[in-house]
């Protein structure tokens, strides 16, 4: 036995191999044992010990993995594996094969990988405990240091990051009845195989199996770490009973408050969010659309309707600091997410979900895309996509787009003198606006919904940001939000996306209260 296979087997204690040769696993099989498990009826996994779930959050970060022992560190391979402890957030266990030219090995735990936070800690964690899940590391930043760029730990949750990242949004692999009264259903992944690649890989391929009371689903996935970090997904849904809301490629995010909402009482921070709004690029008539994303009294849920999607995503276009002004968040360095279908999806409707948080410590922003058809039982469903994670350009958008957007009373110096009125400050750059003379003829056009009424509109270019500004004076109907559709033009094209946003009726600047 080589010393690198000697090393690896000590590592992981290899059992009977499943396949004779790594050529012989396919996503076939993922696929095979999804829809198997749909025909069983769904069994709960079994949670780990009660005192690992009780936890401290220091404690559980006080039990942290010996980079030394990450998987296929002994050959220095690019990619290598640090598996996740259960414990606090993380309830069960998950099952982690590796497929390498030995064939088909799990992953078995060894609790001396782990430091612990102190002895009893230690004493109590059991031989067989298992992981939660595994980060992959790259070496994003030095080619002598590995860096951690992908995280699968806890339900169907992942989250990923460009090169000059740190950690925010999370991507799922599905969401089922998400904001719907009768509650969210949370599947798991309870298994992964992940390939061993080359040492000088550029890429990683890995499989999930997924079970949950009302579904199961097979994902092979690839990811390729850089800039921006990529998952090509594909995925088979297999519904054990008819689903009300499939939420298809989720994305899970963060807003607190941003420069289009108030600052709570006693903030200093100038803003504070995990990404500031979503986009939506549908595919016949090719517009994008940006929802300024706010934190509702209660919770909102808002659908866009799409005929061929092209993508959608949670963006953090604010990534300068001062306008966080936090040196420990760095909301500044949070990725942006965006999906790209492959193939037509089909009619369906890209999901806002926004429910209303105190601080900053809840993911409270959610967004899918939703099929038309009715989700029943004994269906395959075939969905397969990219993820990116890196700078808010990640979209590769010709337009302009939105920069920032701002409110204010309608009836005061600097906003206007009608009673009941918002003004609205659209600033947009970029795309064809950056080539066009500062006293360019550029038109705003701007739409009302909900009985409301159009006061004036006006662009204006603002030299010191080198932007254009659309200002918009609006009055909603009585007891009505206030809808508002809005983008740039000339005489002869479109100039930016179509900036959309809802202030609703019971907003302190519509008379609601604090």
């Amino acid at each position: 036995m080589t010393r690198g296979i000697g090393l690896f087997a000590g590592l992981l204690g290899l059992w009977l191999p499943l396949h004779a040769s790594a050529a012989t696993f396919d996503f076939s099989e993922v696929v095979d044992k999804a829809k198997a498990l749909a025909a069983e009826p769904y069994e709960a996994p079994k949670p780990v010990p009660k005192f690992l779930q009780e936890l401290s959050f220091d404690d559980y970060q006080g039990i942290r993995f010996k980079p030394e022992n990450s998987l296929w560190h002994e050959s220095n391979s690019a990619f290598q594996v640090m598996p996740v402890p259960p414990g606090l957030f993380y309830k069960y266990q998950v099952r982690v094969h590796i497929i390498d030219a030995e064939g088909v090995h799990p992953l078995k735990f060894d609790k001396n990988q782990f430091t612990y936070p102190n002895s009893e800690v230690e004493r109590l964690v059991p031989a067989d405990l298992g992981y939660a899940g595994f980060k992959l590391t790259f070496p994003l930043q030095q080619a002598d240091v590995q860096n951690q760029f992908l995280v699968f730990a806890g339900a169907s949750y992942f989250r990923a990051v460009g090169r000059e990242n740190n950690f925010g949004i999370s991507g799922r692999g599905v969401a089922l009845n998400t904001g719907l009264p009768g509650g969210e259903e949370f599947p798991d992944f309870v298994e992964f195989w992940l390939e061993r690649p080359k040492p000088d890989a550029d890429r990683l391929t890995f499989y999930g199996l997924l079970n949950g009371k009302s579904l199961t689903g097979a994902y092979r996935f690839t990811v390729i770490p850089g800039d921006t970090t990529s998952l090509q997904v594909e995925s088979r849904l297999f519904p054990r009973q008819s689903v009300e809301l499939l939420g298809v490629a989720p994305l899970t995010s963060m807003f607190y408050y941003g420069e289009n909402t108030h600052r709570p009482p006693g903030e200093w921070r100038p803003q504070v969010h995990d990404s500031d709004g979503l986009l939506i690029h549908d595919g016949p008539s090719d517009e994008w659309l940006w929802r300024p994303l706010r934190n509702p009294k209660a919770l909102q849920m808002d659908y866009f309707a799409t005929q061929n999607l092209r993508g959608f995503g949670l963006l953090q276009r604010d990534t300068h600091f001062h306008n966080y002004m936090d040196l420990e968040a760095r909301y500044d360095g949070r990725p942006s997410a965006w999906v790209e279908p492959k193939g037509d999806w089909g009619k369906g409707d890209v999901v806002l979900v926004q429910i209303p948080t105190p601080d900053e410590t809840n993911d409270n922003i959610v967004a899918f895309w939703k099929p038309k058809p009715a989700v029943e039982q004994g269906q395959e469903l075939k969905y397969d996509y990219s993820v990116h994670f890196g700078a808010p350009d990640i979209t590769k958008s010709p337009l302009g787009r939105t920069q920032e957007s701002f409110l204010g009373d309608g009836m005061r110096v600097g906003g206007g003198n009608e009673e009941g009125a918002v003004r609205v400050l659209i600033d947009f750059a970029g795309g064809p606006l950056d080539k066009l003379k500062a006293g360019a003829p550029v038109l705003g056009e701007v739409s009302v919904q909900q009985d409301g009424e159009l006061i004036e509109q006006f662009v204006e270019y603002v030299a010191p940001l080198k932007r254009w500004r659309l200002s918009i004076l609006a009055r909603p109907a009585a007891d009505r939000p206030l809808n508002l559709r809005a983008f740039l033009k000339d005489e002869e094209q479109t100039l930016t996306e179509t900036w959309q946003y809802e202030l609703p009726a019971n907003d302190p600047l519509l008379g609601g209260e604090e």
